[in-house]
């Protein structure tokens, strides 16, 4: 109880903000350097997050006790010191555990577990979690009370004003009130009277006037902040019209473009298809008009013959040979039309055929 009464005289003063401990095990330390940091009430000591001053030997030693499930500060496989049994607590400095304080005595701030619980605290206990006390004990002003002041009874309260940082960078107060009365009321500052908590929707200047414990910035209480929020019926209808619209609407918007590349794709191979027919046409035509320039030429190198040769008897019988002349002297070039594997000796035009012959070729 010395270390905790040492403890308790620099509760909220320090001369300046110092640096967490950083003094390890076996490091040299002194117990009158342990406070409350000032802004966020933190526990301060020179020893590390791991070890605690020991007030007899000023030598940092491991902890002996803690107070959270999963503390801070050790390492993955490390062994956790004990958790503390029922009706004994870890103080502050989390050197050993010591026994549930009786009411009226010295109790570190903001630890209403160190106080031992009233009788019938089952119905005085924060069931609503809203740290207001602990199994009906609270600690104010560093002493043990029981929270069971009711409504029109003298209470004590006990107004905290803690530091917070906004997204801004900005310094912000914060003011936490606490009192010892009854669940369902509330301590008021002025008259240090318990009065009933205002329901939903009441005017209120701080939190725990409220029932919900949810005082709004408009000066009345709202619904507690846990509060699950309830949509109508017709919410749910407009959302599903709305997904339902956009699926479809993204189907189409899909549709139109695919239809838009496909007929750009169907253009291309159209303009391909012309472009290679009239270069095939190009084509052909050389070719006639070579073969009838060498025809014209063998034709005055031959003799004349009594049968005339026109294209027309030409095309008729390309296999065989004309009769008169020899047959060496005929250059007999002629082009032949390949269409399905099958070759027709019969000149054909593909825009009068109706179909475009597959391939072409010159023979002599």
């Amino acid at each position: 109880m010395r270390r905790l009464s040492l403890a308790l005289t620099a509760l909220y003063f320090a001369p300046q903000c110092v640096q967490a401990g950083t003094v390890s095990k076996g490091g040299d330390c002194s117990v009158a350097s342990q406070r409350l940091s000032l802004g966020t009430y933190q526990f301060y000591a020179e020893c590390d997050i791991v070890t605690f001053c020991n007030a007899t030997t000023s030598k940092c030693e491991p902890k002996g006790c803690r107070k959270d499930q999963y503390p801070f500060g050790y390492a993955d496989n490390a062994d956790f010191p004990p958790m503390c049994p029922s009706g004994k607590f870890c103080p502050d400095e989390e050197d050993q555990c010591l026994d549930v304080l009786q009411v009226g005595s010295l109790c570190q701030f903001n630890r209403d577990d160190q106080c031992q619980p009233p009788p019938g605290h089952e119905q005085l206990k924060d069931v609503q979690g809203f740290g207001r006390n602990i199994n009906g004990a609270v600690c104010l002003h560093n002493t043990c009370m029981w929270a069971n002041a009711t409504s029109g009874e003298a209470c004590t309260v006990e107004n905290t004003v803690y530091a917070l940082f906004g997204s801004d960078g900005h310094e912000y107060a914060d003011i936490i009130s606490r009192d010892n009365c009854q669940t369902g009321s509330y301590c008021d500052s002025s008259a240090l009277v318990c009065k009933d908590s205002k329901n939903v929707g009441g005017s209120c200047t701080g939190n725990k006037e409220c029932s919900s414990f949810n005082c709004l910035p408009s000066g009345t209480c709202g619904l507690s902040t846990d509060t699950p929020a309830h949509v109508s019926e017709w919410v749910y209808a407009v959302v599903a019209v709305c997904a339902l619209g956009g699926i479809v609407g993204i189907l189409c918007l899909l549709f139109m473009l695919h239809k838009k590349e496909r007929e750009e794709a169907r253009m291309q191979r159209t303009q391909y298809w012309e472009e290679q027919n009239a270069l095939r046409q190009g084509f052909l035509s050389m070719q006639h008009a070579a073969h009838m320039s060498l025809r014209s030429s063998d034709d005055n190198m031959r003799t004349p013959v009594s049968r005339s040769f026109s294209k027309d008897s030409y095309y008729d019988d390309p296999q065989t040979p004309p009769t008169q002349g020899p047959s060496k002297s005929f250059s007999g070039l002629r082009y032949s039309i390949v269409s399905d594997g099958r070759t027709d000796s019969q000149p054909q035009t593909p825009y009068l055929s109706g179909k475009a012959p597959s391939s072409c070729y010159a023979s002599r």
